[in-house]
């Protein structure tokens, strides 16, 4: 038995059985054709070899990563242009992994590790995605044109500890894995923590957007809390452990968007041999919280865990060991990291979201599926991602007509459009966000979910209609709906700034800094752009500097602070950025990507743009 270091390709058509049950012959054909191209020839070209055929999907050996990485993205694109000039039901659309790793050797056939975690990536990505592990982006990620995006650890079928999952991304920007920072406080401290912690667990699963639903089922998901365990072997201190127990439940059973058993129903599990999966049978729930707390003088170790009570699978735990410190300055900064790390759209919890709603088939959707699979692309602000975001909730509301989650998902698709000049017909755009607006809000019973994203979505509609005092409102009000969602928070930074409140802007965005350093980028846009309104351009200019051009407005805004920092070759040199993204770009268009309360603010900056170079009309 021979053995060698090899990069393994894993590719897997999407939806492949539902496919086949609705035209056998015509899928099989158009399966069939695609192995003969364009992936032989394209794994070809790249020096790989396929040592397996699947009747949906292929493995693939190659002696470059470099080459296996270059394949995957070549395979791709050359399947999205063959997919642009077909109708939707005989695209044929792959997922991609790719791993480096020792693999045992069989004739033409090749096993192991190496290849198991390939196909287990594979598995992960979108329709379209290609997923790595770690040690393919390491060894790639200065070598190539293209990024990675860190998906966090991932436990997967059959392979013992979790696999460092990286997304590629084909605009080139990388994007660092979130990390939870470990901080001391004194034993009086420890209740609090362990109720943010354990709270923002479970409200992590739903925070963006309001209710996160068992995808599949209906209704509000049931949460059942079990007594933290004392592990000081101090039985006096069973009080402290109890009560903590007792809080929690009584804080989970003032939200809204769950339901938590009694105190009375889950002390009956206390001091007694655990099994989660019977326990959710027995009370029926879905998720189960657990934990336990170590205290010994100043020094408390606490430790908690939220579980799938329908597989026993450990969704996401923490433990932090700590001693003395100022005990509300610590509080503080917890509550504000653990629900920056956890929750909203672009925490852990929600990465898992998507990765269960992709392994559905789309005729087995649910309405919520649908908004997971179309914010999946939304998050991306890229023209073409919003086209695939839009694509998806018509389909969804297709099915479901009536749904207020996907009406307002499609107005924010059309407030995306409008506001980052991702075409040429802002008014229209403007329009059907307030129209659809206009008709979900009013609706009697509209629940959170779907009211959070209509408000958030109105902050913008109503400032492009010049209702400032209305947005801010509505800002207030998305933000009492989700406290402590750093994207949320830092987003509406711009509601602030609307207003001329640059103080609280500057605060939004700086929270936002502090507790999502992934989207820092974003964080820092949000920031130079209130600089920017106050005429401190020289401020505005440092912090972005360095940051990305993933929005139109990064060049738009550098190139109006260089305008009055006298760069004159600089301000040209961003809006030849700015029109290489957007050819059709005018200067006027920035009054309906940006706004102000004081009409002079956006007035001087399109003729800061015209000065740079921007065409006025």
């Amino acid at each position: 038995m021979d053995r060698k270091l090899a990069a393994i390709l894993a590719a897997d058509v999407v939806g492949y059985s539902t496919m086949m049950e609705r035209d056998e012959a015509g899928t099989h054909q158009r399966v069939r054709a695609g192995h003969k191209e364009p992936f032989e020839p394209t794994v070809t070209r790249h020096h790989g070899t396929i040592f397996k055929l699947m009747g949906d999907g292929l493995l693939a050996e190659f002696s470059s990563v470099v080459e296996a990485m270059e394949c995957a993205v070549s395979l791709q694109r050359g399947l999205a242009e063959r997919n642009a000039s077909l109708p939707k039901d005989q695209r044929v659309e792959v997922r991609i992994g790719v791993n480096l790793g020792e693999v045992i050797v069989e004739g033409d056939d090749r096993f192991g590790e190496g290849v198991n975690i390939a196909a287990r990536l594979e598995q992960l990505a979108e329709p379209g995605g290609i997923w790595v592990s770690a040690k393919v982006a390491r060894e790639v990620e200065k070598k190539l044109a293209f990024g990675f995006q860190s998906m966090g650890p991932r436990k997967v079928k059959n392979i013992a500890e979790p696999v460092e999952a990286y997304r590629v991304t084909t605009d080139g920007k990388a994007k660092p894995m979130r990390t939870s920072r470990s901080r001391s406080w004194l034993p009086v401290v420890a209740t609090f923590l362990v109720l943010v912690l354990t709270v923002t667990a479970v409200l992590a699963w739903w925070q963006f957007y309001g209710i996160k639903r068992e995808i599949g089922h209906g209704g509000i998901p049931t949460v059942a809390v079990l007594p933290f365990k004392n592990m000081s072997g101090d039985t006096t201190l069973d009080y402290f452990s109890d009560g903590m127990t007792d809080n929690l439940i009584s804080m989970l059973a003032g939200v809204t968007e769950l339901k938590v058993l009694s105190h009375s129903s889950s002390f009956v599990y206390k001091d007694k041999p655990t099994d989660v999966r019977q326990i959710g049978q027995e009370l029926n729930v879905a998720y189960v919280i657990e934990g336990s707390i170590w205290k010994e003088t100043d020094r408390v170790r606490i430790t908690a865990q939220l579980i799938d009570a329908r597989t026993g699978e450990n969704l996401w735990a923490e433990k932090f060991d700590r001693s003395g410190s100022n005990p509300l300055v610590i509080q503080d900064e917890a509550i504000e990291r653990i629900i920056g790390t956890l929750g909203g759209q672009r925490g852990k919890m929600y990465d898992m979201e998507y990765k269960k709603v992709w392994e559905k088939d789309t005729p087995d959707l649910e309405e919520y599926d649908f908004f997971l699979r179309s914010n999946f692309f939304f998050g991306q602000f890229t023209p073409e991602s919003l086209v695939k975001a839009t694509d998806i909730i018509l389909e969804g509301l297709a099915k479901f007509p009536d749904s207020s989650l996907l009406s307002c998902g499609l107005a924010w698709d059309h407030v995306l459009a409008a506001g980052l000049a991702f075409d040429d017909k802002p008014e229209e755009h403007w329009r059907m966000a307030s129209e659809l607006e206009a008709r979900i809000l009013p609706r009697a019973n509209l629940g959170p979910d779907a009211r959070k994203s209509c408000l958030w979505s109105s902050v913008y509609v109503t400032a492009y209609q010049g209702k400032f005092d209305l947005s801010l409102r509505r800002a207030d009000e998305v933000i009492a709906l989700s406290p402590g969602d750093a994207f949320l928070i830092g987003d509406l930074s711009s509601a602030a700034r609307f207003s001329g409140l640059t103080d609280k802007a500057i605060e939004r965005a700086e929270y936002g800094l502090r507790n999502d350093p992934n989207f820092a980028d974003y964080y820092l846009v949000m920031k130079a752009n209130a600089l920017t309104d106050i005429e401190k351009y020289a401020e505005s200019d440092a912090l972005i500097t360095k940051a990305s051009d993933f929005l139109i407005t990064v060049p738009l805004l550098r190139a109006i602070n260089d305008v009055h920092l006298g760069k004159t070759v600089a301000a040209r040199s961003e809006v030849l950025k700015a029109l290489a993204m957007q050819p059709w770009l005018k200067a006027t268009r920035w009054r309906d990507m940006t706004f102000h309360i004081n009409p002079a603010v956006i007035d001087r900056q399109v003729a800061d743009l015209v000065a740079a170079g921007v065409p006025m009309k």
